[in-house]
């Protein structure tokens, strides 16, 4: 009859350890934190439709863009993207 019935582990009848986890004092930094002013306000302009689609353009090439159609981008994200290359 042992052969029909299988056989358990002793492993399986032994309980979980009774060490628990306690929580990690180490807060992970959160996304926007890690921007600098000049990021963030490049991310701005890349939210805002105003200027036009950003998908297959460079920052400075929607920049300019916008610029050339009358829509009148902030000169401040031409300072910034000419002189940090953050393009």
């Amino acid at each position: 009859m042992k052969r029909f019935y299988r056989q358990r582990k002793s492993a399986a009848n032994k309980s979980s350890s009774s060490k628990s986890r306690k929580k990690s004092k180490v807060v992970a930094p959160r996304p926007e934190d890690d921007y600098s002013l000049d990021e963030k306000v490049l991310r701005q302009f890349d939210m805002d439709m105003t200027y036009g689609p950003c998908i297959g353009l460079t920052r400075i090439q929607r920049w300019e863009r916008a610029h050339t159609m009358g829509l009148n981008p902030p000169p401040q994200i031409k300072c910034l993207l000419e002189n940090d290359k953050l393009i």
